[in-house]
């Protein structure tokens, strides 16, 4: 679903007058960054488990075709139904179609970012579908009528002030509290009936392994093992990049995982799906899907240097990094995933021509390269699509649409300038004459509204050293 209406600028210029979500940001930011550097305190010991998490990511994407294949095969052999879906539509209506089958209309969902990407709840709700989010981030947004702020922490652009008015307001019966303990509480009686009425639960996958056909989920609050469990059928929803090559490569990318989103060596709840429930045991969904997303990602694969987005895990780290994700949070990104990650992944999935200028939505610091557990050079993809959207003859859909003929004939004037001494000594002498008028001209308007205009020596080199019997020889 694309938004063609978005703007940067616009998006920017309203949260950025935020108050309050700058200070959410914050605390949460630097909260969740001091947890990660007190777990990967040495560094010597986080660099080589980091380059063993790119060597697995790289290797599993080098591989992925036939380990796609053996997964099927694998979780076809389990007893898991695998289906595949080439772009979101197809995606949502193999949901809807397993849901049709049942005759299910209770529904509830742990988080998944895949989901988020196929707009799924909307879509369900528009087929007179109520899906329930579990997690309580995802539960609180979904009351506000909003969409994740971040990969991890989808509520992390509210405080505990916001999140009981919105109780206060949006449940009946529900007294005004600040107190966590009683508004989890709150939460956790609606949900728990909710658990119990659930006829079909969905997830998503955070690792799915091809050697064995498990499918890995981590959580903290036991909702994802109450939607894979007690519902008898589980759809599981996962983009195609997900796949890791054996269950030895679980650990490693596991403790990268968690320790860069939460600063946990390992989250409370770690989930492997192998297989509907057998004869004779007690608990499990009598059917599982699998539900594996294109979504453009083949296309990202096939390109060398881009399909290094695909290594990512979404930990979420790269956000919490970021000097430009810190001050305005995820909404004003506009799509599903924020922060650098987004900036390079979405383009990629939604074409640079409807992302607008989603590209600049960096400062190219290097943060979140110097951070990523699995080691993508986030500013190098960049810089490579902010050259892409100036090029016509680049790669990526779009390519080409920031290509603008006024800023074509700058740099071939620039070039035509520096390329021949008489007019480059004549230029210099104009922008010492007439440089201060620049300042209120075209694009340098905006651009010196920010910055200070540079100062324009009234004499060149070259005429101080003429004026001072230097010789050029």
């Amino acid at each position: 679903m694309v938004k063609k209406t978005f703007s940067l600028q616009k998006n920017v210029s309203r949260f950025i007058d935020n108050g309050q979500l700058r200070r959410n940001l914050r605390f949460s930011m630097d909260t969740m960054k001091q947890t990660r550097a007190a777990l990967f305190s040495d560094k010597s010991e986080f660099e080589t488990l980091r380059k063993l998490g790119q060597s697995i990511r790289q290797r599993s994407l080098d591989k992925l075709p036939e380990l796609l294949v053996q997964l099927e095969e694998k979780c076809t052999a389990n007893g898991i139904r695998v289906h595949w879906a080439e772009t979101v539509d197809d995606a949502n209506q193999i949901v809807l179609d397993v849901i049709n089958q049942h005759g299910s209309s209770r529904l509830v969902k742990g988080k998944s970012m895949v989901s988020e990407e196929m707009h799924l709840n909307s879509f369900l709700a528009d087929h007179g579908v109520d899906p329930i989010e579990t997690d309580l981030g995802e539960f609180i947004i979904q009351l506000a009528g909003e969409t994740p702020s971040h990969i991890i922490v989808p509520a992390i652009h509210k405080n505990k002030a916001e999140i009981a008015d919105l109780f206060h307001k949006k449940i009946p019966d529900t007294p005004y509290t600040e107190e966590v303990e009683e508004l989890n509480a709150i939460a956790r009686k609606i949900l728990r009936q909710k658990f119990f009425e659930a006829e079909i639960g969905i997830s998503g996958v955070n690792m799915a392994v091809a050697e064995t056909g498990t499918l890995c989920l981590v959580e903290n609050e036991g909702n994802g093992r109450m939607c894979t469990t007690l519902p008898p059928v589980h759809i599981a929803v996962m983009g195609l990049e997900k796949v890791v090559e054996k269950l030895v490569d679980v650990p490693p990318l596991m403790r990268l995982l968690t320790g860069s989103a939460t600063g946990q060596p390992i989250t409370t709840y770690v989930n492997m799906i192998t297989s509907p429930r057998k004869p004779g045991e007690k608990d499990g969904p009598r059917e599982i899907h699998l539900i594996i997303l294109d979504n453009k990602r083949s296309k990202i694969l096939a390109d060398p240097q881009l399909r290094q987005t695909l290594q990512c895990i979404r930990c979420g780290t790269c956000l919490s990094h970021c000097p430009v994700y810190t001050r305005i949070g995820g909404h004003a990104y506009g799509f599903v995933y924020p922060g650098p990650i987004g900036t390079i992944l979405t383009p990629q999935i939604e074409g640079l021509k409807n992302t607008n200028d989603l590209i600049n939505a960096s400062s190219l610091c290097n943060a979140c390269e110097e951070v990523c557990p699995v080691k993508i050079p986030i500013p190098d993809l960049i810089r490579r699509l902010r050259n892409e959207s100036m090029s016509n003859k680049g790669s990526v859909e779009g390519a080409g649409t920031k290509r603008a003929l006024s800023e074509m004939s700058a740099w071939k004037a620039w070039k035509l300038i520096n390329r021949h001494a008489v007019l480059n000594r004549l230029s210099g002498k104009a922008a010492a004459a007439f440089g201060k008028q620049l300042k209120g001209i075209g694009p340098l308007k905006a651009w010196t509204s920010c910055r200070t205009l540079p100062k324009f020596a009234r004499k060149s080199m070259l005429d101080l050293a003429d004026e001072n019997g230097v010789s050029d020889e």
